[in-house]
């Protein structure tokens, strides 16, 4: 009867491989995630949605954008990076993948990804409301000069390339880089609404980012960070027409985590080539008043590792100590916590009990203790290269039968094997096709 029901098991489950292993004969075969590191309002969303939208209609799939915000861009431009490279997860990289490691922030770089296509790139500008007595730059570099750490200034994260963009022109007219009190917050969005309420006395951002309350009279312009006016809005004079030398601008592009394979790169990067070229993109730039500079895989590599160099010099210099992080990752202290209260769980367990009950089973309780800490980290280890479900169901093998005590081989075959892989299957299925949350498929293509 055991071999029968082991039988069956055995045809139903390599019938789900079968299954499984039909699902991505063609790429792409399912919905993509595209990585957006700021939030939902700003320029980078606003773009990330324009992309996703065309490649929607040029890939047959969904593509849909997630704001991973947070870290100061550290958290986007990981997940991106990490992602796994199967083509599924793209990253909407900006200016501050070539910062964020020269801050300590963390370790990716623009080495961690496959670039696709440069979109855009805009200088910094500086606004203030309408209402404000501030009237020229020089008043705002006077009265920042005067109050160190009272005017308050936001535009992105602490950090971020218009955290740059103030603290860089501050220092080239010899102030304090840090005197302005940056707030830090996700994006320009949110900085705007945070500038209308009247919690901030200025914010530096992207024209575009900017374009309707400037058009409406509610914010005012002092100077853009350009060398010449930009088109659409010639009515902002530039800080060099102003007697200030600085000029700074971000960028943004398409990217994916190294390793993807070729044939994938290819069927991206043509897509790509297709938006960059169509007049739905330029027309959304212009209409945007975002500037439109397309550059290719290899250019947009070139134009990366001369930005690297280039914050390399500007952040690690003296002036911007002040603004540099740790050197450890965002990952490290939550790891270090997760390991503690696993080791105190663990001592809880094998010492909680009286000294009689121990004696009996305090080998029990160890050995327990340790076959279900090696099935996690044996899930760790493998589920990129097994897959979700051949992961989970080994491990939920693993725990029922220490835990559940179904060591002989009747129960073994009739309920931990066959429920763990159902169990299994069926979590892959709710979270990966009915919520569209990224699992590995590995060996089973699923």
């Amino acid at each position: 009867m055991n071999r029968t029901i082991f039988f069956r098991f055995c045809i139903g489950f390599l019938s789900l491989i079968a299954i499984g292993c039909q699902q991505d004969v063609v790429y792409p075969s399912q919905p993509i995630t595209l990585l957006c590191p700021w939030s939902a309002g700003g320029g980078t969303d606003r773009v990330s949605r324009q992309i996703a939208m065309q490649l929607e209609q040029s890939l047959g799939v969904p593509v849909n954008v997630i704001n991973a915000t947070g870290g100061s861009g550290v958290t986007g431009h990981t997940r991106g990076a990490q992602a796994r490279p199967d083509g599924y997860t793209l990253a909407m990289v900006t200016v501050e993948l070539n910062m964020l490691h020269w801050r300590g922030l963390t370790s990716i770089t623009y080495e961690d990804f496959e670039p696709l296509q440069l979109l855009n790139r805009d200088s910094a500008a500086i606004f203030v409301l309408d209402e404000s007595p501030i009237e020229t730059l020089d008043e705002l570099e006077v009265a920042i000069g005067e109050r160190p750490g009272e005017i308050k200034a936001s535009g992105t994260a602490a950090g971020g390339i218009w955290h740059v963009a103030v603290a860089g022109w501050l220092n080239s007219r010899g102030g304090d880089p840090t005197a302005a009190n940056w707030i830090s917050i996700n994006g320009a969005g949110p900085s705007v609404q945070e500038l209308n309420a009247g919690g901030l006395d200025f914010i530096c951002c992207s024209l575009p980012e900017v374009d309707a309350m400037l058009a409406s009279g509610a914010v005012r312009c002092l100077g853009v960070m350009a060398d010449q006016r930009i088109e659409g809005f010639e009515q902002v004079p530039t800080f060099k027409e102003q007697g200030h030398q600085w000029s700074l601008a971000g960028w943004r592009g398409l990217a994916v985590p190294i390793g993807l394979p070729e044939d994938r790169v290819e069927v991206l990067q043509s897509a790509m080539r297709s938006i960059g070229q169509s007049d739905e993109l330029r027309d959304f730039m212009m209409q945007a008043g975002f500037n439109l500079s397309i550059e290719g895989p290899e250019d947009f590599r070139a134009t990366l590792a001369s930005q690297d160099e280039i914050f390399e010099e500007v952040l690690t210099g003296p002036a911007f100590q002040s603004m540099q992080g740790d050197s450890f990752g965002p990952f490290v202290f939550p790891f270090i916590v997760g390991l503690a209260a696993c080791g105190l769980i663990v001592l809880m367990w094998i010492t909680g009990e009286s000294p009689q009950e121990n004696a009996g089973r305090g080998e029990g309780s160890i050995r327990g203790a340790i076959l279900t800490l090696s099935a996690c980290c044996f899930y760790l280890l493998v589920s990129e290269s097994l897959g979700f479900v051949l992961a989970v169901g080994l491990t939920l093998v693993v725990m029922l039968t220490v835990h559940g005590k179904v060591l002989d081989g009747s129960r073994f075959f009739r309920f931990s094997l066959p429920f763990s892989f159902v169990c299994s299957a069926v979590l892959y299925q709710l979270f990966a096709v009915g919520l569209r949350v990224p699992l590995p498929r590995g060996l089973l293509g699923w």
